[in-house]
């Protein structure tokens, strides 16, 4: 083992973590952690540890990954975790071990390419001040930035129109051709990475690469992320979905539009743009639009509905499909023909992948795939063809599995019924041991798990008159400092709107600002009420009295309508299982945990937990639910809660 403490040395009684200025506890779990992880990527085993909230996994998974002396690719789910990983616990264990060579990789499209950035120099096509102001920015800030992350100009908006012009996204790249590739912002994060022993990435970045190497096999510059034989998840829970969302095809009628303006924008900074382009480009818009302008729709102009219909949409439009196909190859044929331009190699490589992947989601008769229509935006609505794997088991056997030595997952909130079976079954992980991590938080004197009675089932037309009643009394007694989360906006609006006029604390909504800058408020604003659905639901942390309780609507379900989840029951029934309990039930136990988990997140924090669905109490299976969460205490009565706050 390479120079680092041994680990009781780090983090028993009297050790290095003991002095350090953390406030200090000794956590058994913590160290057993440490001790399976340092275990398995010895022995090049697989290992999937359910960690409870407040174990410190972070400190108990990044240890071992520096002592392995091995580079060790770490993965979280959310941005957050990414940032608080490299920006908060790799600054303290330097403060305690020295200099560590770390680094902190975001996907593509967060970086800025100067190549890009040059060429807009030369011919700005921006439209409008706002455009202009902000490109003058960017140009600014790239003179100093030593990163090219975009997340260092503070004042650049989310949904900037100046920003995807300029970003380092693959299918526009040079790759070693380009003449800004030394100076190049990726190739820098590539450079650091290949000379770092810890690479953190989040899941999006590490499966999108994954895919990308899939798919090139053995091209040089393929991916950006290093070679590694360890890999750990965090907040594995999401795999699957991530898994899934990369392994399969998404196509939207702005990928035409995009292909089709920066082909213009390209060869007319390099002078070489000709009219029979011009042209070409404007066909493939046209086409690109009649072909969306006919997909099917659903009832509601919004969300996701499944495209069985393949065949019949291609005998009664076969023509616009013909269309687009054609524009695409004529683009092709008009980039293969440049000469001296050495951007029409990998646009016409873009133009020719647009139309394998069109070709595959009107025509591919797979049957592990699902193929789906979503349209979203309101007003500037975006139509996605969709085609997405409904078991990523094997493919990920193959390629992560097979492909990596030592594979951790871990989480708050794998197990169901205290076992891994369902989580295992889903990701087609065979061979790897296990290790169950409890909370060392008391859940019965820190917490209390309130079941109103007489609720009417959630799918009643008076459940909402009911639920806004209960939680408006609720939070008369925990003084607002609640979390109300939902498992549907449009429910989250209603009950909203309703209690608006009816509760004097501050009613924060999820939508009307950023996630963090919400957070933020609520932290902020005492006796708050902070109304949010799915994406509050994990990786949220408040500690302290701000958040006192926790309050939700029904028991979380997928919607049986989504495309993707009908797919997958259709599949567990074709195979004798049952798709209820065999993938409803474990993920919704799955992702209740993670709700409720919001609330304790240290040995001060107290609180109240609230369902309103009285399926758990009335159905068979609320057992299953039950017996999954932690030992809280359980009440049904109004006045236990009156005082467990008095």
């Amino acid at each position: 083992m390479s120079g680092f403490p041994s680990l009781h040395a780090f983090f028993a009684p009297g050790g290095l973590l003991a002095n350090s200025q953390l406030p200090y506890e000794f956590r058994k779990g913590q160290l057993e952690m440490a001790q399976a992880l340092e275990r398995a990527i010895e022995e090049g085993r697989h290992l999937i540890v359910e960690a409870g909230t407040g174990t410190g996994k972070t400190l108990a998974y990044l240890l071992p990954a520096l002592r392995s002396g091995r580079r060790v690719i770490i993965s979280t789910g959310t941005k957050n975790l990414q940032e608080q990983l490299y920006f908060k616990d790799i600054p303290f264990l330097e403060s305690l071990l020295g200099p560590l060579r770390v680094t902190y990789m975001k996907g593509r499209a967060n970086y800025l390419c100067r190549h890009k950035l040059y060429a807009l120099r030369s011919q700005p096509i921006l439209n409008g001040l706002e455009e202009i102001s902000q490109y003058q920015a960017i140009a600014e800030w790239e003179k100093t930035t030593e990163t090219g992350d975009r997340a260092e100009i503070d004042n650049l908006p989310e949904a900037s129109a100046v920003w995807p012009k300029l970003d380092a996204r693959s299918e526009a790249c040079l790759g070693q051709k380009c003449p800004d590739y030394e100076r190049c912002f990726i190739t820098e994060m590539r450079r650091k990475a290949a000379e770092s022993d810890v690479v953190i990435v989040n899941h999006h970045l590490f499966f999108a690469d994954l895919a990308i190497k899939q798919q090139a096999r053995a091209a040089p510059d393929a991916g950006v992320l290093p070679d590694s034989t360890v890999v750990i998840f965090d907040e594995a829970h999401e795999l699957e979905d991530v898994a899934s969302s990369y392994f399969g095809i998404s196509l939207s009628n702005v990928r035409f539009e995009e292909l089709a303006r920066d082909i213009e924008i390209t060869l007319r900074t390099k002078d070489a743009l000709k009219v029979e382009m011009v042209q070409a480009a404007q066909m493939l818009r046209e086409r690109a639009r009649m072909f969306f302008g006919a997909l099917p729709r659903g009832a509601a102009n919004e969300g996701r509905m499944p495209f069985t219909e393949r065949d019949e949409f291609l005998e009664l439009h076969g023509d616009l499909y013909l269309g687009v196909t054609n524009a695409l190859h004529r683009l092709e044929k008009e980039l293969e023909q440049l000469r001296g331009v050495d951007e029409a190699g990998p646009l016409k490589k873009r133009a020719a992948d647009v139309r394998e992947q069109l070709r595959f989601v009107l025509e591919a008769g797979d049957r592990n795939t699902v193929f789906w229509i979503e349209r979203r935006g309101g007003k500037n609505l975006t139509v996605h063809l969709q085609a997405t794997p409904i078991d990523v088991s094997e493919l990920l056997g193959e390629v992560l599995f097979e492909n990596f030595g030592t594979v951790v997952l871990t989480s708050a909130t794998l197990t169901v019924q205290g076992g891994f079976a369902h989580f295992r079954k889903r990701l087609g992980l065979e061979e790897a041991r296990e290790l169950i991590i409890p909370s060392h938080f008391k859940y019965e004197q820190q917490a209390l798990l309130y079941l109103p009675p007489y609720m009417p089932d959630p799918r009643e037309p008076d459940f909402a008159v009911e639920a806004t009643a209960r939680i408006r009394r609720i939070l008369e007694i925990t003084q607002g400092r609640a979390f109300c989360l939902f498992t549907s906006y449009q429910q989250m609006r209603d009950v909203y709107e309703r209690l608006l006029s009816e509760v004097g604390f501050p009613l924060l909504l999820q939508g009307t600002a950023p996630k963090k800058a919400l957070i933020e408020e609520f932290r902020n604003t005492p006796n708050a009420v902070l109304f949010g659905t799915s994406s509050f639901w994990q990786g949220v942390d408040v500690q302290g009295e701000a958040l006192s309780c926790v309050i939700i609507d029904r028991l979380p379900f997928a919607v049986p309508s989504d495309p993707v989840v009908q797919a997958r029951m259709r599949a567990i029934e074709e195979t004798g299982g049952n798709p209820f309990f065999d993938f409803q039930i474990p993920a919704a136990v799955i992702t209740l945990k993670q709700g409720f988990g919001r609330l304790i997140r240290s040995m001060e924090d107290r609180g109240v937990l609230v369902l309103l669905d009285p399926r758990l109490q009335q159905k068979r299976y609320g057992k299953v639910f039950l017996d999954s969460l932690p030992r809280y205490r359980v009440t049904q009565e109004l006045g236990d809660v009156e005082a467990f706050f008095a």
